[in-house]
């Protein structure tokens, strides 16, 4: 296996996004193979890289690791980005958790219909504005430090910059009435490994479009319709 991680994936954002964000902020060099085909898949499958028969799937020190969050943990843990002790541990575990339920009305947005995206995306501002950037800013606000747990750079750090950026994406202006996370995005943007990412020709993937989409229906053979909240 290679020295660096290696990443099979789509060509695109999906639970892959997260693990590549969280590798970028611990400067972590990685490499990609992204499936185009079900003959890629079905070899994976065959071969046994795939213990739930499903993807995201990251080669990392020797193993085989599906299933985002084990990934996820495991990247935090190896390079420092989940808390100094077990209170801290939770506390990310905790953001993290409710930042990947906004994250994933986010996610099955490029699978809807014109109709449904529209509610969605209504839907998607609501509840960031409602529910959970108003509980970070009263985190942010309490806590008094620059990080949400402790006074270190995390991995919840890292995965609600993720998030705001991709609700910005529907709503530029989002983060209008939210001072503290104005702040939070400004600093968090200028660790020099994330502002490396976020520039121009970095692994970073755009805003899925419709040859993502057409790529991931083909490949798991999705023909349904998933439908908005």
């Amino acid at each position: 296996m290679s020295k660096k991680p290696k990443l099979y994936y789509f060509n695109g954002r999906g639970k892959m996004e997260s693990v590549r964000w969280l590798l970028a902020a611990a400067g972590v060099e990685f490499e990609e193979e992204f499936l185009e085909t079900r003959e890629q898949y079905e070899k994976l499958l065959q071969g046994g890289s795939l213990l739930f028969q499903q993807v995201p799937m990251v080669e990392i020190d020797g193993m085989r690791m599906v299933q985002t969050r084990a990934i996820l943990c495991y990247i935090a843990a190896k390079y420092n980005l989940y808390g100094k002790d077990l209170k801290e541990r939770a506390l990310i575990d905790m953001y993290v958790g409710g930042t990947d339920d906004l994250m994933g009305f986010i996610m099955m947005f490029p699978f809807l219909s014109a109709e449904d995206k529209e509610k969605q995306c209504a839907f998607i501002v609501q509840k960031a504005t409602s529910r959970y950037f108003p509980a970070y800013e009263k985190v942010l606000k309490d806590h008094g430090q620059d990080f949400l747990v402790g006074n270190s750079f995390s991995w919840a750090d890292v995965h609600l910059l993720e998030a705001i950026l991709m609700v910005e994406e529907k709503k530029s202006d989002v983060l209008s009435g939210f001072p503290q996370l104005q702040a939070f995005k400004a600093r968090i943007s200028n660790i020099p490994t994330i502002k490396k990412f976020l520039e121009p020709g970095s692994q970073r993937k755009p805003v899925p479009d419709d040859k993502y989409v057409e790529t991931v229906r083909r490949v798991l053979r999705m023909y349904y319709d998933l439908k908005a909240n």
